[in-house]
This record gives structure tokens, C-alpha cells and sequence, in this order.
């Protein structure tokens, strides 16, 4: 096989309003930094992980979920859910599901969540026992 044809994972790309207001977001809860483009149409978030990016959709409409598809989302992984809810609404997100604070040892293993332009996101226990 021709090195050349072997594919590969860029980024995971959201179409936006906000652009740089949803890269930062994904910045500020993942521990990373953001990356502009000269135009200011699609910022690259970089962090431990692969790369995030968001790009300019002016007439961008969200998901409706939990009434329509996702279409797609992240899951994100995480220890202690409770304060990851606490960051997540402070950095303008939205709880979707369920909306109320995580409770000690929840049943299900992940959380539905919106970013500041309503895409959704998991939060999701990193193994069977976390969130205990």
C-alpha cells in the first residue's frame, strides 16, 4: 500500500455561529489553547487529545436534541462528573440530560450536555466504577 493513501484522523470539525467562542469553550474543559486561523473563520483547539475544530456556519441551526438526532457529538471522558457538571455551566454550556446535578454513584454512565452553539456532548465515566 502507498503511504500516500493511508487515511488519517485530522480533526473533529462543529459548524458555528461563534466559531472562537466555541473553541474557547472546548479550550477552557479540556485544558487547552486555541489556534486562529488569519481569517477567523475556523480556530483548531489543541490539547492532550486529537484536534477539535470549529468553523464559521452563519446560518447554523442546532441539534434539537433530545427531540431530534444528535447528528454527532464528543464523548468526553471524566472522573469526578460532579465538578465537571459545575465547569461545564460555567463555561456557558448546558445540561440536557438530565438537567439536575449529578447525584453520588449515578446509574448511568455518562451525561448529555450542549456547548454555548447546542451542540451536544457526553460526559462519560472513564470506567465502571468512577463516579462512585
Amino acid at each position: 500500500m502507498n503511504d500516500q493513501s493511508v487515511v488519517t484522523f485530522g480533526s473533529f470539525a462543529l459548524d458555528c455561529a461563534d466559531p472562537a467562542g466555541v473553541a474557547q469553550f472546548y479550550a477552557d474543559l479540556l485544558g487547552g489553547s486555541v489556534l486562529a486561523q488569519p481569517e477567523g473563520d475556523w480556530f483548531t483547539v489543541r490539547w492532550d487529545g486529537p484536534d477539535l475544530a470549529t468553523q464559521l456556519a452563519p446560518n447554523h441551526e442546532p441539534p434539537d436534541w433530545p427531540r431530534g438526532q444528535q447528528q454527532a457529538h464528543l464523548d468526553l471522558k471524566v472522573g469526578d462528573i460532579a465538578a465537571a457538571h459545575r465547569r461545564v455551566l460555567e463555561l456557558g454550556g448546558t445540561a440536557l440530560d438530565p438537567v439536575e446535578a449529578p447525584q453520588p454513584s449515578p446509574e448511568r454512565g455518562f451525561r448529555v450536555y450542549a456547548d454555548p452553539a447546542g451542540h451536544p456532548f457526553c460526559l462519560c465515566r472513564p470506567s465502571p466504577e468512577a463516579w462512585g
